[in-house]
This record gives C-alpha cells, sequence and structure tokens, in this order.
C-alpha cells in the first residue's frame, strides 16, 4: 500500500528553472516544487510564505519576503551574484544564502574574451563595410593584435583565474589584483601579481574587472581611474553594475580617455534605452547574458536545486555558502 507523504519540503522556484534542474526536485519524493514567474515582491511573498527553500534567478528577496516565510531554510541563487537578495535579513534568521558558484565561470570568462577580442579587432566596424562590399575602408586600420598587450585583471576568483588562463593563451601580459588572494597563487598561474592597480593603470592595455559588487567596489571605476589610463586601452565589466561608475565612463568614451568598453551589467537592470552610453559607437553591449549560455543555464539550475537539497540533508557545502556564519 502506498503512504501519502505528508511531510514534503516544499521549494519555490522563483521564475523558474531548466528541466534539468526540475527533474532534482521530482526525483525526491519528500520534496513538492512550486514555481512562480512573476518577480512581483506581493507575489513571491504570497508564495513563499509556508515554503522550505527558496531558488531564485534574479528577482529581489527582500527582508518582507525573508521575515514572513517561517519554515524557510535556506535562499538559493540561480547564478553567483547576491546584490538582489537581503543577506543582513537572512542573517537575522539564520538562514544560508547558496549560490551556483561553479555554474557560470567558463561561460563569462569566455564571453570578457570574447569583448576583447571584438574590440580589440574592431569587428562591427569591419562588419558593416563587408555586408555593402565596401572595400575602400580596408587599409583605414582599426584593428590590433591582443599578443604582447598588458592586461589588468581585477578579481582572481573563478571566473577571473580562467580568464587569466585564456588571456595568457593569446600571449598577453597579465597582471592580476586581488587583496583577498594570496600573491603566490597568482604567480604560479604565470600571471604578475599587483598590489595596487591604480598605480599601473597606466601601463595597461585593457582592464577586465570579475569582483563583485561590494562598498570597496562600488564606483572602483570613475574619474580618477579613467583619467589614470591609456587612451587606447579596453574596459571590460562583466561582473555587477555599480563597480564602473556609468557617467564617469561615458565622459571618459566620449572624450577619448580610453578607447573603448565592453558592458554585460548596468546600473540599472533591466537597462533602457535612454541610456546615453547606448548611443556611443566604441562601445558593446550585451544584456547581462555572460553567463548565460545552454551549458551554464543547465549547470545554474542543477546547482541551485542541489544547494537546497543539501541543506535539507545536512550535506552543506560551505564553499557555496555566502554567510557561513549561520552554519
Amino acid at each position: 500500500m502506498n503512504i501519502k507523504n505528508t511531510n514534503k519540503k516544499k521549494v519555490l522556484m522563483v521564475q523558474g528553472l531548466h528541466e534539468e534542474g526540475k527533474k532534482l526536485l521530482l526525483a525526491r519524493d519528500d520534496i513538492e516544487p512550486i514555481t512562480i514567474m512573476s518577480a512581483d515582491e506581493n507575489e513571491i511573498l504570497e508564495a513563499a510564505k509556508d515554503v522550505h527553500g527558496i531558488t531564485v534567478r534574479t528577482a529581489n528577496i527582500s527582508r518582507k519576503i525573508i521575515e514572513n516565510s517561517k519554515n524557510l531554510k535556506v535562499v538559493s541563487r540561480h547564478g553567483v551574484g547576491y546584490d538582489s537578495v537581503d543577506v543582513d535579513a537572512l542573517n537575522d534568521c539564520n538562514i544560508p544564502l547558496a549560490i551556483a558558484a561553479h555554474s557560470n565561470m567558463i561561460s563569462v570568462a569566455e564571453h570578457a574574451m570574447f569583448m576583447l577580442l571584438a574590440l580589440s579587432k574592431n569587428v562591427f566596424y569591419y562588419d558593416e563595410f563587408a555586408r555593402k562590399a565596401d572595400w575602400s575602408t580596408r587599409w583605414n586600420i582599426r584593428a590590433w593584435d591582443l599578443a604582447e598587450k598588458s592586461l589588468l585583471v581585477i578579481g582572481y576568483g573563478r571566473i577571473g583565474s580562467k580568464l587569466v588562463k585564456r588571456a595568457l593563451a593569446f600571449d598577453m601580459n597579465v597582471f592580476v589584483y586581488d587583496p583577498y588572494v594570496d600573491d603566490a597563487d597568482i604567480k604560479r598561474s604565470g600571471a604578475h601579481y599587483v598590489d595596487d592597480f591604480r598605480n599601473i593603470l597606466p601601463q595597461m592595455d585593457a582592464v577586465t574587472l570579475h569582483c563583485p559588487k561590494t562598498k570597496e567596489t562600488t564606483d572602483m571605476f570613475s574619474v580618477q581611474e579613467f583619467d589614470a589610463m591609456k587612451s587606447t586601452s579596453i574596459l571590460i565589466n562583466c561582473a555587477r553594475g555599480g563597480i564602473v561608475n556609468e557617467k564617469a565612463l561615458y565622459d571618459a568614451l566620449i572624450n577619448n580617455k580610453i578607447r573603448s568598453a565592453g558592458l554585460d551589467v548596468y546600473d540599472d537592470e533591466p537597462s533602457t534605452s535612454s541610456n546615453p552610453l547606448f548611443g556611443l559607437d566604441n562601445i558593446l553591449l550585451s544584456p547581462h547574458i555572460a553567463g548565460v549560455t545552454q551549458e551554464a543555464t543547465i549547470r545554474m539550475s542543477k546547482q541551485a536545486v542541489q544547494n537546497v537539497l543539501d541543506v535539507f540533508d545536512n550535506k552543506v557545502d560551505p564553499d557555496v555558502i555566502i554567510n557561513k556564519n549561520v552554519l
């Protein structure tokens, strides 16, 4: 005789999950999956009031939602950023925040490398003329090699370390700034350790950001930093909006303080066409999709779910928990 499990733990998937992630939930007879596609706070509040776990893409998980979810044991991000989750509220309620730490590092590193290549080779400028069968611009040379150029990588975590490996393969001179990583680890990679990134900005041909957004990194690149950079340099931000001051970046781009920039992240997301940066032709844009590939999406969904199940099963991996103090 089949006995119905009346002690199921409810898992709310805010904004849904890839089917591969859902399969992990459906394979457990002690789990009741619930999906809500809305990012509206009040709708999430109602749906989450008696759940035990939450997975979330980009929606805000506010203090109001957290404190109203009396059975909540874990919040798990479908990704690695967590500025949309109120960590202080989770700490106050003794609830861990997990991230899909290993899911998108390759994808973001590849995207940053793509932006670096596209901007250095000026691919869109040449593409426009090639489509018109206009070869008159062929000798108006606007492409540069990456080989022997100096690249500064800010942040030597999961993504930054992967980017360093790829840049070295292109014979770039790679410098790394990360005050939280042992300089010996950076040197072993073949890169140069930097203890103050501002001191070497005048020598860098490109800078790529792979650090979290914190109080220390907000406006990390603003007027002073752009004034110090080469007029031929490139800036890439596939980390978080707000690390680069957008007004200062706009000024730097229109006044040739730097040559070009690649942005995957913005101060306001979803971004609007009124952003003055979007009218410039020396900037490459993507809609916060550096880590959104077919492979990464599957990895994210599976790890987001596995993190929830591990908390339920008391098998927590501390490496994926942001607020380890609650453990």
